[in-house]
């Protein structure tokens, strides 16, 4: 089979460090082409995948034009994803957009409407949804386990944006970084309500099998000096109950190299049991009926092209399947929906109807 043409635009997000490096170990995938108008922020993705100078640009129209990709992965600034989305769009690829889906519902639609124009795939990466521990839930949700969802409980985060590199290299953060950083800035969709929140808005509509909120109540902490927040907690009312989904820049340790308390992840309650579901962990712990106490359930095994969004994205290209579960825009605009809601809530300080 030929392979898969793909161009990485816009180095804004370090997760392109770790997209990039899913193609290159991918077998039908070939890196055509990188772009982004700061060129030192390319020189890691050059060294590390032996990049040679023609396929390295800083012009995305040019660099869409001479590449003629099959898809691109998108990672500028939250503010920016529907202006990239809408641009490659015009050269007929396929979308692969980091999260999150954007920073307002308005521009969410203008990206679903973009790829719909060009009929093009269009996924939103949520890496959330690849961790067995996550996925293991979701099955054992749909296989009736613990009954029908009532509750969905989540909170995660790290010590923060400034804090690692691509693939999670460690740097330690200075006052000038974040006050130059986009992810501190309110126009460019910075702070750690729009990082996070919809991780879990989005996760949480698939264990609620695509079921809406009626209304929603956030609080944000913003602290002195800075644009954005770096510490929120949404409620969201559903016909079964309260869901909560708290977002935290800041916790004590980052999860995937020690689990911070509060754990990061999920804790569904059902009519009939519950399941924790962390991030990273080789287990879950489900309560059921006919033992109260609780069982470790080791995580699925994760097999090919399910590991990780690469390789879904290109299996869903090869074979003409559609995008399903988180990365869906139906599902993710759901998640944004009540992002959107929540933001409001906040600025307002009361609750509001889920808005559409």
């Amino acid at each position: 089979m030929k392979k898969l043409k793909v161009v990485g635009l816009n180095f804004d997000h370090m997760h392109m460090g770790d997209l990039l490096r899913q193609c290159a170990e991918h077998p039908d995938v070939e890196i055509a082409g990188i772009c982004d108008e700061n060129p030192a922020r390319m020189q890691a993705a050059i060294e590390n995948f032996r990049l040679p100078p023609e396929r390295v640009f800083v012009d995305p129209d040019r660099c869409l034009e001479a590449t003629a990709p099959d898809f691109v992965i998108l990672c500028p600034a939250t503010a920016r994803h529907a202006e990239y989305v809408e641009l490659a769009a015009r050269h007929r690829v396929h979308l692969l957009v980091e999260k999150p889906f954007a920073a307002t519902l308005a521009q969410a639609d203008r990206m679903i409407a973009a790829a719909k124009k060009a009929r093009r795939l269009l996924a939103i990466n949520w890496p959330l949804r690849w961790y067995p521990s996550h996925i293991t839930a979701h099955r054992l949700l749909r296989e009736g386990r613990i009954g029908a969802l009532q509750e969905v409980h989540y909170y995660d985060g790290n010590r923060g944006p400034l804090w690692h590199r691509a693939d999670k290299i460690e740097v330690t953060p200075t006052p000038a970084m974040k006050r130059q950083s986009w992810f501190y800035k309110k126009r460019q969709g910075g702070g750690s309500l729009l990082d996070y929140l919809g991780y879990g808005t989005t996760l949480g509509t698939w264990y609620h099998d695509g079921k809406k909120p009626i209304e929603v109540t956030a609080v944000v902490d913003v602290p002195h000096g800075l644009e954005v927040d770096e510490h929120s907690v949404t409620i969201a009312r559903y016909a079964s109950g309260l869901s909560k989904f708290e977002t935290r820049w800041g916790t004590f340790t980052d999860p995937w190299t020690l689990q911070p308390q509060p754990k990061c992840g999920f804790v569904l309650k059902g009519e009939d049991g519950t399941i924790s579901s962390y991030d990273y962990e080789p287990t879950i712990r489900v309560q059921s009926r006919a033992n109260p106490r609780g069982d470790d359930i080791a995580v699925d095994e994760l097999r090919p092209p399910f590991q990780n969004p690469i390789q879904y994205f290109a299996h869903c290209i090869q074979e003409g399947a559609p995008i399903e579960g988180p990365l869906s825009p139906k599902i993710a605009r759901i998640g944004q929906q009540i992002v959107d809601s929540a933001v409001l809530s906040a600025r307002l300080g009361k609750t509001v109807k889920l808005l559409a």
